[in-house]
């Protein structure tokens, strides 16, 4: 992340209110998420002290929205309301979604295609999202599919991961394109010049892995990205930090990044059964909880919340449905960022280094 709004660092250093340093606006789905509109506005009244210069377009339902929004001054200084009647449920699925026409996610998605808005930022259902993103804002020249990452913590700091479920199968392609685009996110979101990239595989030795990995790896050693490139790394390899960026298939980055977060659920769930277990380990606990309580700072999903489906002509950030206003105040800040520190312009320099820039992902495919 930017200065602006604080680095995501080893240590978790605290998000401070700073000044854009230029005004642009932000689409923001108001009616996405288990507990809209008031988690949403909650959240952007923080975006409205942290980031003071940015524009916000808000969009739901009217009546609603001007009717909580005098609960939200900061906010209502910066933003301005566009009805949509409707909204997307949850659990709708995306070829359903397409065609609710007046739907708030859609509303958004086309304020960025037509350049009102430099960004989206919804909590609404994630396939519907990526499905109107796909469609209305459409993939970047060069790109084939456009991937979900998202920052996770590790031993030595932070850590990119892509893609988190935006495509299930993948071939060797989309894994380079993946890492063109994990390279211009690491350098956007953590502010590293020339960050690495390793390959998630079942071993990190050369022969291991199938195909499709071998093809992307060999690809990646001749490339402009062979200086960046660091080889195949392991699950265990994600946590410790060993690279700044992991690229996988949707399939098993969404596996991976689950599989984290049910580890560290259970791992404090131990804690708390061995600390209440007698009136000693509760003794031991007071003297140890100020510690307890950095490290849960450092691992605390609301810092995390905001996964950037990059490749797309247009910053479209995922927040989750469950977030808090802090999560989504955190959703907003990678937007920001996303959009401060030029992810696309990055995104586009190195397809052109590739000569991929452009190009169909049909016409790679034959090559």
């Amino acid at each position: 992340m930017t200065e602006a709004s604080g680095v995501r660092a080893e240590g978790g250093v605290e998000k401070q209110a700073a000044q854009s340093p230029a005004p642009f606006t932000l689409a923001v789905d108001a009616m996405g998420g288990d507990n809209a509109p008031e988690i949403v506005l909650a959240g952007l009244e923080m975006t409205a002290i942290r980031h003071p210069d940015i524009r916000i377009l808000l969009i739901g339902d009217e009546k609603v929205l001007n009717a909580s929004l005098v609960n939200y001054p900061k906010l209502s200084g910066i933003c301005t309301v566009r009805h949509a009647p409707e909204s997307i449920p949850m659990e709708m699925k995306p070829t359903a979604a397409l065609r609710v026409r007046g739907s708030s996610m859609r509303v958004a998605m086309e304020a960025v295609a037509s350049g009102e808005a430099r960004g989206v930022v919804s909590a609404g259902n994630s396939g519907a999202m990526l499905a109107l993103a796909k469609i209305i804002v459409k993939a970047l020249p060069g790109i084939s599919r456009p991937a979900m990452a998202a920052v996770q913590p590790s031993a030595r700091g932070d850590v990119v991961m892509l893609d988190l479920g935006a495509n299930i199968v993948c071939d060797a392609r989309n894994l380079v394109e993946f890492a063109i685009m994990g390279e211009a996110f690491a350098q956007a979101a953590l502010s590293l010049k020339a960050p690495s990239i390793g390959l998630l595989n079942v071993g990190s030795e050369e022969l291991k892995g199938d195909e499709r990995l071998k093809q992307a790896a060999e690809r990646l050693r001749d490339s402009v990205l062979s200086d960046r490139f660091h080889g195949f790394v392991e699950g265990h390899d994600i946590t410790a930090g060993v690279t700044d960026v992991v690229v996988t298939d949707g399939f098993t980055g969404n596996v991976a990044l689950k599989t984290g977060e049910g580890a560290l659920k259970l791992a404090f769930g131990l804690l708390r059964s061995v600390f209440m277990s007698s009136w000693l380990t509760r003794i031991g606990y007071l003297l140890v909880r100020p510690g307890l309580r950095r490290m849960k700072e450092w691992i605390d999903p609301s810092r995390y919340n905001g996964a950037v489906f990059v490749g797309l002509n247009g910053i479209v950030v995922k927040s989750h449905g469950g977030a808090d206003a802090e999560g989504f105040a955190s959703a907003v800040d990678v937007a920001v960022d996303a959009v401060e520190n030029r992810l696309n312009d990055k995104i586009r320099h190195r397809l052109d280094q590739l000569g991929m820039l452009g190009q169909s992902g049909e016409s790679r495919e034959q090559e």
